[in-house]
């Protein structure tokens, strides 16, 4: 039972914390909420970082999840900028901040996001190596961009992957020169595979964008603090001005691992552990978003979501279950980014060796289709490129988990919400 006296403590002030705290005063809870940030900026959403705020197409005040009147206004305790140095269980408290203050809690929710991986090479401290995870790193980013755009200046970035991919398409709206590093065969490897990730090479050099597949970075060359150059395990070296670290992002889970939860091993991404109410193995203690690895019951594993929907979804979920609602988080995972004209939705989870075939419905050559990632004749993944209003379909047929005719799943003239069962 849920009353007046109790305190509910959120650690971690991204998307996902953010919007349990609105869902725990939406859904009546009238205890205490604290909200404890390591971030000096209030809760934002994170995709605007690589799209339209780094574009210059959006404002700051954009990002942010609610204005900075709304926390006061529900009498959500929100501590910026203090980190969360311990959790102790036994006692149920946490300790944040330089003094190490203390504060009990009857229900604690974990949501410390994820952290960029480093390179571990040299040449990492100079000036011109970048990361893009916080709105301090798209600020600084942006100037960059545009500086490199003026003087037609040359980024170099590390990896593929949305981040990579989004911020070559920003940096060649500003005019700057491209060149990205990724050791796998194509864009986007280990989501889409070889299949659909040679479509975002084209789309990316037909923009002048240069890559370097097969290779990664050994050392960024640099001179009075600054970069020059970067140089790769095949022997490449490249002049550049900037280089953006775009390798993918680690869960933060030392806060969890020093409080004794358990964690995922590292074949389901690692992250914290926690069942499908989004419970820790402290059933007082919870986690949501970009940290959290869960069982899901479509795909038959763990998964660790790193997108924005997983946050904005696992956030509310996991209040809910704080309150005693009953819960069970499996939602499809989704994911969208925009590249140059390229508009793309994707719902599912279909590593490679995960499925059988890739269909095609629509133009691949015009952008404008939409592709599955079948198994068995079963559809484990779906995404449509410049076509629109279609994800909850897909999602359907994903969730059938019943096999479809691929032949009917191809032709575009046969209605798409006709094959789910």
């Amino acid at each position: 039972m849920v009353d007046a006296d109790q305190t509910f403590v959120i650690v971690g002030g991204g998307l996902a914390g953010a919007k349990a705290a609105e869902t725990l005063r939406t859904e009546g809870f009238s205890g205490r909420v604290i909200l404890i940030c390591d971030e000096r900026d209030h809760p934002y959403e994170r995709p605007p970082l690589s799209k339209g705020y780094l574009l210059g197409k959006e404002e700051r005040d954009s990002v942010f999840v609610h204005e900075p009147a709304w926390y006061a206004r529900n009498d959500v305790e929100l501590h910026l900028g203090q980190t969360v140095v311990a959790i102790d269980r036994a006692a149920k408290t946490v300790h944040y901040g330089d003094d190490g203050t203390l504060v009990h809690y009857d229900k604690l929710l974990l949501a410390p996001g994820a952290e960029p991986r480093r390179l571990e090479i040299p040449g990492t401290g100079l000036a011109g190596v970048h990361h893009l995870r916080r709105l301090a790193h798209a600020e600084r980013l942006k100037g960059v961009l545009a500086h490199l755009g003026r003087d037609n200046g040359h980024l170099v970035i590390a990896g593929a992957g949305w981040i990579g991919l989004e911020v070559a398409a920003a940096a060649r709206e500003y005019g700057a020169e491209v060149t990205v590093v990724e050791p796998e065969p194509t864009p986007l490897h280990g989501v889409l595979g070889p299949e659909l990730g040679g479509l975002f090479a084209e789309l990316h050099s037909e923009h002048g964008v240069r890559f370097h597949f097969g290779a990664r970075l050994t050392e960024i060359v640099g001179q009075d603090g600054m970069v020059l150059a970067v140089r790769t395990d095949d022997g490449e070296e490249h002049p550049c001005h900037d280089v953006l670290a775009a390798i993918g992002a680690a869960p933060r889970t030392a806060l969890a691992e020093a409080a004794g939860l358990e964690t995922a091993d590292r074949a389901h991404g690692g992250g914290i552990a926690v069942d499908d109410r989004l419970r820790t193995s402290d059933p007082d203690i919870y986690a949501a978003g970009d940290a959290v690895s869960f069982p899901h019951p479509l795909f038959g594993t763990r998964l660790r979501v790193e997108h924005w929907a997983n946050a904005l979804n696992g956030g509310p979920a996991a209040a809910r279950a704080m309150l005693g609602r009953d819960v069970a988080y499996d939602r499809v995972p989704y994911f969208f980014s925009d590249q140059y004209d390229l508009g793309m939705e994707h719902s599912g989870w279909a590593p490679p060796g995960a499925y059988d075939e890739v269909v095609i419905r629509g133009d691949a050559g015009k952008r404008e289709f939409i592709a599955f990632w079948v198994k068995e004749g079963r559809v484990l993944a779906g995404m449509n490129v410049n076509v629109w209003d279609v994800t909850e379909t897909v999602q359907q047929l994903i969730r059938a988990k019943a096999p479809v005719d691929t032949e009917a799943l191809a032709d575009p003239h046969v209605p798409l919400e006709s094959l789910v069962p």
